[in-house]
């Protein structure tokens, strides 16, 4: 029988064979889930204070400001977001009702409901989204390691620096 007393052995921090349980896919899905809910967490109040909407709220503007066009259906939207349609009606009234969507009719389907950023939203997102960006940025950086910082900052788009260079930004 083992000693209780005795220190367990220090968890493996790097997995560098393939005799592993899960295959490397796995692992990396597993890090890519971690560092995402860190930045969730790292985004929960900043968006709280900087839009005074919670985060999947904040989630459906973000879809809606990276649209090409107009806006987009309540159903694209939830599919997008992986959310129930019941879920995101709440989501997408809180949001007309701090005046950040408009609601109307889909064209050529009046079953259809099609949501659209106003100039407040539009505001505030450019307002706020540097900041909430380098809270990003910082989250990854926490959460990862520097080898899977850089393997995890690569699915960013590069980010100015201050001096104009659009290369991705290096762990500090």
């Amino acid at each position: 029988m083992a000693d209780p007393s005795a220190p367990a052995d220090p968890p493996e921090l790097e997995h560098t064979g393939d005799d592993g349980l899960l295959p490397a896919e796995l692992r990396a899905w597993m890090r890519l889930l971690a560092a995402a809910g860190a930045i969730e967490q790292q985004l929960r109040t900043r968006v709280k204070d900087a839009l005074g909407v919670s985060h999947d709220e904040f989630l459906v503007l973000c879809l809606l400001a990276d649209q090409p066009g107009s806006g987009l259906r309540m159903t694209q939207i939830a599919e997008l977001l992986g959310r129930p349609k019941t879920r995101l009606t709440y989501q997408v009234a809180c949001l007309q009702h701090a005046g950040l969507i408009t609601r109307r009719s889909a064209c050529g389907d009046r079953r259809g409901i099609e949501v659209a950023l106003t100039d407040k939203a539009r505001t505030l997102l450019r307002d706020s989204s540097r900041p909430l960006a380098d809270a990003v940025s910082q989250a990854i950086a926490q959460t990862a390691c520097a080898q899977r910082y850089e393997a995890l900052h690569e699915l960013l788009p590069p980010t100015p620096a201050p001096d104009g260079d659009h290369r991705p930004r290096k762990a500090e």
